[in-house]
């Protein structure tokens, strides 16, 4: 019975011991640090920490692991990890994945030249130079009318009608009496011959003023015969575009009975946006098109810039003068006027999509590396159907957003890293996810610690602060101002924002009593 009991002790304890060496061959060996390597894992290698980083996002590496003046450890920093770190403070970070769904895409800022054609809306207007009015000067009714109808077509000197003038005929007499007695007073003395001569010509200059043609005038000299009508003729070729005179009626000195238009040439009238005359310059050349001949295009020379603006429409007039040898261009009609601009050289231009403007400044993402933007404020110039000349802010070969850059704006609070531009110097690193952060109001929850007047700094035991992705801890902040000061007693628990104003300056911009009990807040989650 023994000798069973005392075999069966030693199966088992060869049974265990074997256990134990296959367990041992099994088990990973020891480091000596505590941690294991398992054997299947033996052929990967070990990845290499080229650094540390400041756990603020602060521009702060260390070689060696160490903790910051908060007692934070310093992140380490991997080979092939680099492009993990926070983006600088003025940097706009995006993951590869939501790129690829917000769709951005990037072009190149180039030099070019930046050909852009002013399109403007306008009507044709008669020639103000080659417009005529027949106007009598003196007192009179119209005998007859020659051209009687609006719009008719007339040739220089074709009689258009005739006057009755009392006057008229009491001046003919007078000049044909005073011409009759000159030449009666041939042997008479030569005072009396000035005399005659002297009447003679001042009834002369009479009829020459109230328009009596030169044929007349010799006629009446000639015959001595005065005539109970005078003709008034067409002065040009053109078109009668006003007729007020009517068989029969009185007329007064200076009233316009006619009116008469040389259509051999036009204008045409455009309308230019006040944001596009400065490129509008005269002697240019200039399309106009008109609906009615959709297949002809006109050419035509701009004459003339106006000098004022019509407020109502923001819009300059720009006249554009155009030959009409066919007439087919008739006052009135609608035209589209195409009017070229003036090239100033290659220029560093975008596509006009890569702008945001807010109103009161133009912003171009400009992509710093892969998924890194940076948002600059830029100076813009002359514009092209497509592109916009950039004076400042982005140089030539540099990638800008040109799509999705409004989606980035939501995105990652494009405001907030716009605001931070006189902040730049700081160094302040915002995480990758709220970029800007540090620049706009942070809001916590903590308890007050310790308040030092005369330094101007209050010591604040806090919880995580969800937009910088800081855990809770106790900092030293400043008060913005001396009623902030006086809101802050010790042990007092309060909500309040603050924000960096300087590298590692966190500033108090508002405070109010917790909205909760201090105690709930965890102020040292991640110690």
């Amino acid at each position: 019975m023994n000798k069973g009991v005392i075999a069966a002790a030693v199966v088992a304890a060869l049974a265990a011991g074997g256990g134990y060496w296959a367990g041992q061959k099994s088990a990973p060996a020891p480091h000596a640090d505590g941690a294991t390597n398992v054997a299947a894992d033996s052929g990967k290698k070990e990845r290499k920490i080229l650094f540390y980083r400041n756990p603020m996002g602060l521009p702060d590496t260390s070689p060696t692991p160490k903790k910051d003046p908060m007692g934070m450890d310093y992140i380490a920093v991997y080979e092939g990890e680099q492009d993990d770190e926070p983006a600088s403070a003025n940097q706009i970070k995006i993951s590869t994945e939501k790129i690829q769904k917000l769709g951005v895409r990037t072009e190149a800022a180039t030099l070019r030249n930046l050909d852009k054609v002013v399109r403007a809306a306008g009507r044709i207007e008669p020639d103000e130079r080659r417009t005529y009015t027949i106007s009598p000067k003196f007192e009179g009714y119209v005998e007859r009318l020659h051209v009687n109808v609006t719009g008719q077509p007339v040739s220089k000197g074709q009689p258009l009608f005739e006057v009755y003038s009392p006057e008229l005929v009491s001046a003919q007499r007078e000049f044909a009496i005073a011409v009759q007695g000159q030449e009666s007073l041939k042997d008479a003395e030569s005072y009396t011959q000035d005399s005659m001569r002297q009447l003679a010509e001042s009834s002369l200059a009479r009829l020459r003023n109230w328009d009596i043609s030169e044929e007349q005038v010799k006629s009446l000299a000639k015959s001595g015969e005065t005539r109970r009508t005078l003709t008034f003729r067409s002065p040009v070729n053109g078109i009668i575009t006003e007729k007020k005179a009517v068989q029969g009626m009185r007329f007064m000195p200076g009233e316009a009975l006619y009116q008469v238009a040389d259509l051999s040439s036009v204008w045409a009238v455009a309308d230019v946006f006040e944001q596009d005359i400065g490129l509008v310059k005269s002697g240019a050349k200039a399309k106009v098109k008109i609906n009615a001949y959709p297949d002809k295009t006109f050419e035509g020379t701009i004459s003339y810039v106006y000098p004022t603006l019509k407020a109502e429409t923001r819009t300059i007039q720009v006249r554009i003068d155009l030959p009409n040898t066919n007439n087919l261009l008739k006052p009135g009609m609608f035209a589209q006027l195409e009017l070229p601009t003036t090239v100033k050289g290659a220029v560093v231009t975008v596509p006009n999509s890569a702008v945001i403007d807010s109103g009161t400044r133009q912003i171009v993402l400009v992509q710093a590396k892969e998924g890194r933007f940076e948002p600059r404020e830029v100076k813009l110039g002359a514009r092209s159907d497509d592109r916009v000349e950039v004076i400042d802010g982005v140089r030539d070969g540099e990638q800008v957003v040109v799509a999705a850059n409004f989606l980035i704006d939501a995105e990652s609070n494009l405001k907030a890293a716009i605001s931070g531009f006189g902040h730049s110097g700081h160094g302040a690193a915002a995480p990758a996810d709220k970029p800007a952060a540090a620049t706009v109001g942070n809001k916590a929850e903590g308890k007050v610690e310790e308040v030092d007047a005369k330094a101007g700094t209050v010591s604040i035991t806090h919880g995580p602060v969800p937009s910088l992705k800081w855990p809770g801890m106790t900092m030293e902040f400043k008060p913005a101002n001396e009623a902030i000061m006086k809101q802050l007693k010790p042990g007092a628990a309060i909500d309040f924002e603050f924000v960096e104003r300087g590298q590692g300056e966190w500033v108090i911009t508002s405070v109010q009593p917790a909205s909760q009990p201090a105690g709930k807040a965890n102020p040292h989650a991640g110690h």
